[in-house]
């Protein structure tokens, strides 16, 4: 068993290392516009505008939640979903001939269902005591 100091420690380094992930991502689909609407309008994604809008709004601010600790357990609910959702709409490898491309997404989607898990036991886990919330948030 873990000690709770270590505990508490361990849940922060895990929130800041889930955290930077979607806030990185959704900070360069807010400088990159335009190009991130491309790349889902190349996945005949409908809308790719507003789902652009929608993935800026998951990824920073459930990336924020998670980072500070506020409505931890739902934010990382959530951004699981949406990994898992956005795993299966970018990195569709099984629709795709052998080889590199296929061998690079394939990698990319189980990175996406593995996000997910890590996701998982943090809204299992709580928080930790270093939140914005002062407790477990679980």
């Amino acid at each position: 068993m873990i000690p709770q100091t270590q505990r508490d420690s361990l849940l922060l380094a895990a929130r800041i290392l889930l955290a930077a992930l979607f806030i990185i991502m959704g900070w360069e689909k807010v400088t990159g516009f335009d190009m991130s609407v491309g790349y889902l309008k190349s996945l005949h994604v409908p809308m790719p505008a507003l789902a652009t809008i929608i993935a800026i709004i998951a990824e920073i601010g459930g990336g924020l939640a998670i980072l500070f600790g506020i409505f931890t357990a739902p934010a990382a609910l959530l951004l699981a979903i949406y990994t898992i959702i956005t795993g299966l709409i970018g990195h569709h490898y099984w629709t795709m001939p052998a080889g590199f491309p296929e061998y690079e997404a394939h990698i990319h989607f189980y990175k996406n269902v593995s996000i997910a898990g890590g996701l998982v036991a943090l809204a299992v886990a709580g928080a930790g005591r270093y939140a914005l919330t002062g407790r477990n948030d679980a």
